[in-house]
C-alpha cells in the first residue's frame, strides 16, 4: 500500500438494535451508502437503477440454483446475500435520486400482505391453502380495477419471466379462474393431442417451419401445464433434466476420450445408456439424508 496514499474512510457505523437481523440488515445499507458516497467505489458510484435491473434476474437465478443444488445452505446464504445486495443497491441509487427508498419499499409490500391476508389479519375464514389462494387472486383483481389497470384473471405474470415458468404461472391463474380440466388426466390428454397435431406438421410432404414451430410451442406450453396440474414446477423439472443431460454428456465425454464428432451414432448411443445407468447407479449408492 502506497504510504502516501490517503487512508479509507472507516464505514459509519449503524446503531446497534440488539435484533441481529435488524443490526445485519444496517450494517448492509451503510455499506451500500458508503459505495456509492462521492470516495466510494466507481462501479458502484456510475450504476443506475435501470443498469442494475439485469443483476436482479441474474441474482435471482444463481439463487434458485443453490436452493435446488445445496443441501448445506452455505451457497443459499451467499446468493441469497448477492440478491438482497442489489435490492439496497437500486434503493439507494432511488433514494439519492429521490424517487423512492428502501422503507417505501418495504411499506408497500407490508402493506399489500396485510391487506390480502385477510384470513390473518381480518375476521374472513377460509378453508385450506386452495381458498386462501382463491382469495388473494380476487383481492389482486379488486385492485387493478380500482387502479384501471389489466383486470384480467391472467394479469400479474411478468412477460420476461422464462417461458415454462410463465406457462406455470398463467396455467395456475386460469385454473382459479375455473378455466380447467377436472384432473390431470385432461392435461396428459391434451398432451397427447398436441403430440399429434405436431407428428402431422412433421410427417407432411413439405413441411411448413411456421406450423412446426407452432405446434412445437403448443407441445411445450401443454407439457408444462400438464406439470401444473401434477403440482409439479416445469421450469424446475426443467432445469433438473438438464442437469441429468449434461451428467450423462460429460460422462460419455469422459469415457470416450473427448471429441465425439468422429464416433459413429450406435456407439454413441451406447456410451449415452452406460452413461445413464452408472451415474443412477452412483446416485443410489450416495447416502440419503436421515430424517430428523
Amino acid at each position: 500500500m502506497d504510504p502516501a496514499a490517503p487512508a479509507p474512510r472507516p464505514l459509519d457505523q449503524p446503531p446497534v438494535t440488539g435484533d441481529e437481523r435488524l443490526d445485519a440488515l444496517a450494517r448492509l445499507l451503510a455499506i451500500v451508502a458508503r459505495l456509492r458516497a462521492p470516495d466510494g467505489c466507481p462501479w458502484d458510484r456510475e450504476q443506475t437503477v435501470l443498469s442494475m435491473a439485469p443483476s436482479l434476474v441474474e441474482e435471482a437465478f444463481e439463487a434458485v440454483e443453490a436452493i435446488e443444488t445445496d443441501t448445506s445452505g452455505e451457497s443459499v446464504v451467499e446468493e441469497l446475500g448477492d440478491l438482497l445486495m442489489v435490492i439496497a443497491l437500486i434503493a439507494r441509487i432511488a433514494s439519492e435520486e429521490g424517487r423512492f427508498d428502501l422503507a417505501a419499499i418495504a411499506g408497500a409490500v407490508g402493506d399489500k400482505l396485510v391487506r390480502r391476508h385477510p384470513h390473518v389479519f381480518g375476521d374472513v375464514r377460509v378453508d385450506g391453502a386452495d381458498e386462501a389462494l382463491r382469495n388473494w387472486e380476487a383481492i389482486k383483481q379488486a385492485e387493478r380495477r380500482d387502479k384501471r389497470t389489466d383486470a384480467s384473471a391472467l394479469a400479474g405474470v411478468p412477460r420476461a419471466l422464462p417461458a415454462l415458468q410463465r406457462t406455470d404461472r398463467m396455467g395456475a391463474k386460469a385454473i382459479a379462474a375455473g378455466f380447467r380440466w377436472d384432473d390431470a388426466s385432461g392435461a396428459l390428454a391434451k398432451l397427447e393431442e398436441e403430440v399429434r397435431e405436431l407428428r402431422e406438421v412433421f410427417d407432411a410432404p413439405e413441411q411448413d417451419r411456421a406450423r412446426l414451430a407452432e405446434e412445437l410451442g403448443d407441445v411445450l406450453v401443454a407439457g408444462a401445464l400438464l406439470g401444473t396440474y401434477l403440482e409439479l414446477d416445469p421450469e424446475q423439472a426443467a432445469r433438473e433434466a438438464l442437469r441429468r443431460f449434461e451428467r450423462r454428456f460429460r460422462h460419455m465425454e469422459a469415457q470416450l476420450g473427448g471429441s465425439l464428432a468422429d464416433i459413429e451414432l450406435g456407439r454413441l448411443i451406447e456410451a449415452w445408456e452406460a452413461a445413464k445407468r452408472a451415474l443412477a447407479a452412483e446416485s443410489a449408492a450416495e447416502p440419503k439424508p436421515r430424517r430428523a
